[in-house]
């Protein structure tokens, strides 16, 4: 393939315009020419308006020869999922229903980015309204992972990691309130950090239901990206205060020196774990205690609780919303929220009382045991990536899919950073290790995270492969 642009880091390419090497115009040239080669067998992109991203290019390119100041990623692309307000472009959320719900302002994250220089290259692929662990949009159909055609990217910030992995975009936005951002980066070997809840503003203008529970208390915004680098660049740009999001606070990202203890979770309770991805969580527990950690194969308190108490607060809010999310979301959508409803009652002002008391013990469960292990290892996903239309097959599939991507539910839960790195290639797929860590300790996770990515490299960007 050469050493291309479209195969560099977003921290790479930010210098290279900077020291005058290449030009953002260049730099767009090289990604929109390889969407155009490989989006086709992928269906990642689903809007790109190639005149609008060249003209914000030469901006960049006229900025930097008449020596303003240059931000963290002057110039380089980045792609947008299509539930993340971007101005004039709609937030459809992946739904036939929203294809014209038209953003007339930026998110915080989107305006944060285009504040550090970042060009708005490309929308990215998600399944309706977010509400499947699979990429199958009603509105744009499939997207297929890069590692194997016909195979889950995850979700629902799916289309982004797949673009991120086979080269069309260096770093992208996405969100997580059940493993979003964290599902796909697993799923297509890359990288990405799920921060704290209040880290990083969240707010779309265009919105039709105002921020439900389960989102103020579980929802955040986050980068995926192929380095973890550059993950970290994108964090340190987007995040902070915004009076839009009331929820939000400006904290440092750098913390007090914490004990470098890990509490590795090879097979997590709750379920089966295949033993190529527990040895892909091996793999980082040995790269971690080589860079120096202390690493003690233990389970954090109150996993299943945990479980429980996510599906028990997504559900109490998705059923407030019912009636409207059924006229908006797809089949698809529609049927594996019938397969995964096991039945919890309509919430009662007792029943909320009972369950935010629950989250409050498994917090203080876990606050206890992340002060002698900062950070906790374990998989993304405990199964490889499934077929596209497993988790809609049957009420067993749906719920096996459940099943294999319970690992995530703590850090949503109790509002915890975690961070995304791949392991090596095992089944077909990339593996990976999620690294979890205590409150606004998003460095320790990234800290983390590199020493891995140190050890083991940087698995992508790849060709789709058949």
């Amino acid at each position: 393939m050469g050493n291309e642009l479209w195969q560099e880091s977003a921290t790479s390419l930010a210098k290279k315009i900077r020291d005058g090497e290449t030009t953002s115009r260049e730099v767009v040239e090289a990604h929109l020419a390889r969407i155009e080669v490989v989006n086709g067998e992928l269906n990642a992109v689903v809007e790109v308006r190639p005149d609008e991203v060249r003209r914000e290019a030469d901006r960049a390119d006229a900025k930097l020869k008449a020596g303003a100041p240059l931000g963290a990623l002057h110039g380089v692309p980045f792609s947008v999922k299509v539930n993340i307000d971007v101005a004039t472009y709609t937030t459809n959320e992946g739904t036939v229903a929203l294809k014209d719900l038209m953003a007339t302002t930026d998110s915080p994250s989107v305006e944060r980015m285009r504040g550090a220089g970042g060009v708005m290259l490309a929308r990215t692929n998600m399944p309706d309204l977010g509400l499947r662990i699979n990429t199958e949009s009603s509105l744009y159909g499939s997207t297929h992972n890069p590692w194997r055609r016909g195979y889950t990217v995850g979700g629902s910030s799916g289309g982004e990691a797949c673009a991120i992995a086979s080269g069309m975009s260096p770093i992208g936005l996405g969100n997580d309130i059940g493993g979003s951002l964290r599902n796909p980066a697993y799923a297509c070997g890359i990288s990405s950090i799920k921060p704290s809840r209040g880290r990083v503003a969240q707010i779309n203008d265009s919105a039709l239901i105002e921020m439900p529970l389960s989102s103020q208390l579980m929802l955040v915004q986050g980068v995926l990206a192929r380095h973890v680098g550059d993950v970290r660049t994108g964090l340190e740009v987007v995040m902070g205060a915004d009076p839009r999001d009331p929820l939000t606070l400006w904290a440092p990202l750098r913390g007090p020196a914490a004990p470098r203890k890990v509490a590795l979770v090879p097979t997590p309770a709750g379920g089966t774990t295949d033993p190529q991805v527990a040895e892909g969580v091996r793999v980082a527990g040995r790269a971690l205690e080589a860079a120096g950690y202390e690493v003690d194969e233990i389970e954090p308190p109150m996993l299943v609780e945990s479980y429980l108490s996510w599906a028990e607060l997504i559900w109490s809010s998705l059923k407030v919303d019912e009636d409207l999310l059924l006229s908006v979301i797809g089949d698809g959508g529609k049927k594996f929220l019938e397969l995964t409803d096991i039945g919890f009652p309509p919430a009662t002002a007792e029943s909320l009382q009972r369950m935010h008391q629950a989250r409050f013990t498994i917090a203080r469960a876990w606050r206890k045991f992340m002060d002698v292990y900062p950070l906790v290892v374990g998989p993304t996903w405990t199964q490889p990536p499934f077929a596209h239309g497993f988790d809609i097959e049957s009420k067993d599939s749906a719920m096996k899919v459940v099943e294999l991507f319970r690992f995530v539910m703590p850090a949503n839960l109790l509002g915890l950073p975690a961070a995304c790195v791949p392991t090596g290639v095992a089944n077909g797929f990339a593996t990976g290790a999620q690294i979890i860590g205590d409150l606004f300790r998003e460095d320790l996770c990234l800290d983390a995270a590199e020493a891995v990515e140190a050890s083991v490299g940087v698995m992508t960007p790849i060709d789709p492969r058949p």
